[in-house]
């Protein structure tokens, strides 16, 4: 009684916290459409300046919030009765999209620039922001080739599977820090009169919108980084035909626990080298945050 009182008291924070992401993240990309439609010229794809607020909007909502969600989406608790594979494939199509939208916002930038005559890639912000989207481009590349489709075998995975989950979040935290040069860069270059130094409302509410990244930023990688929240290991595990066994290994069955020796009872009828073959894809594929 005692373990499932603090079982439940774990979820509850867990809850709370997953809450308090969502609110912070959701906030931040409605401060970012605040800032272009109420102090610059709103949204249009025409060479204006309008054009280039597409990219602090789709940045803030592709690159940082979907990401974040990407990257903790095996750690909600009511997707581990869903197969791991249909997870691998939610956890790939939002990195999909949020790179999608990353490269639409660079595209922009490009064509405003170029509308304007003004010179390409010569500001740090610049520099490692593209650095961030071709690093992310890889990243989501070769999680599709070794982790989603069947064909890498299973000690490749599990040597690249803690560099995969590095890497992600690494690229997550250089995009937050990335956008946090990006708009301190366009206020300082924006307000004239009154100055950013004479802290205008806009700079109140961009500034806001940094704090509130901040927070998002340390929120996912809190909840990505906390072992006793990761999808616990399989219960049930089934053998693939022998064509898909041989690329794959073993497709397994998520279902919540119940007891910490559950799926050593539910492999019995397995044959050994099956079950430790399981154990290690489980183990190889438990913690994917691309």
């Amino acid at each position: 009684a005692a373990l499932g009182a603090r079982k439940m008291e774990d979820y509850g924070r867990f809850l709370a916290l997953l809450a308090s992401t969502l609110l912070v993240g959701f906030v931040s990309v409605i401060l970012s459409l605040v800032w272009v439609f109420h102090y610059r010229e709103g949204l249009s794809w025409d060479g204006s300046p309008a054009e280039f607020n597409w990219h602090p909007v789709l940045i803030i909502t592709g690159f940082v919030f979907i990401q974040g969600i990407a990257i903790i989406v095996y750690r909600l608790p009511w997707t581990w009765k869903c197969s791991k594979l249909l997870m691998k494939f939610i956890h790939a199509g939002l990195n999909t999209i949020a790179m999608i939208l990353a490269i639409v916002s660079m595209v922009a930038v490009f064509e405003y620039h170029n509308a304007k005559n003004i010179p390409n890639m010569y500001s740090l912000h610049s520099w490692i922001g593209l650095t961030a989207v071709i690093f992310y481009s890889l990243q989501l590349f070769l999680g599709f080739a070794v982790f989603l489709l069947p064909f890498a075998p299973l000690h490749l995975r599990g040597v690249l599977m803690p560099i995969h989950v590095y890497s992600g979040l690494t690229i997550f935290a250089t995009v937050i820090a990335t956008a946090l040069m990006g708009i301190t860069e366009k206020l300082i270059f924006s307000l004239k009169n009154p100055a950013y130094s004479a802290f205008p409302p806009e700079a109140t509410l961009v500034n806001c919108l940094g704090l509130l990244l901040v927070i998002f930023g340390l929120l996912i990688l809190w909840m990505a980084s906390r072992p006793h929240w990761k999808r616990p290991p399989e219960e049930n595990a089934k053998i693939l035909r022998p064509t898909e066994a041989t690329a794959e290994g073993t497709e397994v069955e998520s279902a919540m626990t119940n007891s910490s020796n559950a799926d050593k009872s539910d492999l019995r009828t397995n044959t050994e080298a099956a079950r430790k073959q399981n154990l290690k894809f489980d183990e190889a594929g438990q913690r994917s945050t691309m």
